[in-house]
C-alpha cells in the first residue's frame, strides 16, 4: 500500500474492527487477504444463510461480492467515499454448507468511476457465482 493509504487503511485488523458493527458483520463476513490488487473476504456458511429450498441465499452471495469490490474500490481512493452504482450478479452453482470465498480486484478506474469484478468460490474451488460492480467517488469535502 502507499504511505497515503496505508494511515487510512493499515490492516486487516483495522478493518474488521470497523467492520465488526455494520451489516457486514451482522452477516458474519471475514476479510482474508487485504492488497491494492487483490481483497479476499470469506463466509462460512450457517442455516440463516440459506434460502428455501436449503442452499445459499442469491442475497449473500450479493453481499459478499458487492462488499469484496466495495472495499477494493476503498483502498483505490483512500482520500474519498465511494459507493456502488451497479452491481451484475451471476449465478453459476448452488452451494450450501462449508466456506465460501470471494476475489475481487479492479478491472479500471477513473476519476470518477471504479470498475470491479469478483469471483465466489468454495473451499474446494468451485465456482458458485461472480459479479461485475461499478463504484463512484465522491471527493470528500476538505
Amino acid at each position: 500500500m502507499t504511505a497515503d493509504s496505508n494511515d487510512i487503511y493499515p490492516d486487516l485488523e483495522h478493518w474488521g474492527k470497523i467492520a465488526e458493527s455494520t451489516f457486514w458483520g451482522f452477516v458474519g463476513c471475514e476479510i482474508e487477504e487485504l492488497s491494492e490488487s487483490k481483497v479476499v473476504v470469506s463466509i462460512e456458511i450457517k442455516p440463516h444463510h440459506l434460502n428455501l429450498i436449503g442452499i445459499l441465499h442469491g442475497g449473500v452471495h450479493a453481499t459478499l461480492i458487492d462488499s469484496g469490490m466495495g472495499l477494493i474500490a476503498m483502498i483505490a481512493r483512500p482520500n474519498d467515499n465511494v459507493v456502488t452504482s451497479n452491481l451484475t450478479m451471476n449465478y453459476v452453482a448452488p452451494t450450501e454448507k462449508g466456506r465460501v470465498f470471494v476475489t475481487a480486484e479492479i478491472i479500471h478506474s477513473s476519476r470518477k468511476m471504479i470498475t470491479t469484478q469478483a469471483f465466489a468460490r468454495t473451499e474446494n474451488g468451485d465456482l458458485c457465482a461472480f459479479g461485475t460492480g461499478t463504484f463512484r467517488v465522491l471527493n470528500k469535502v476538505p
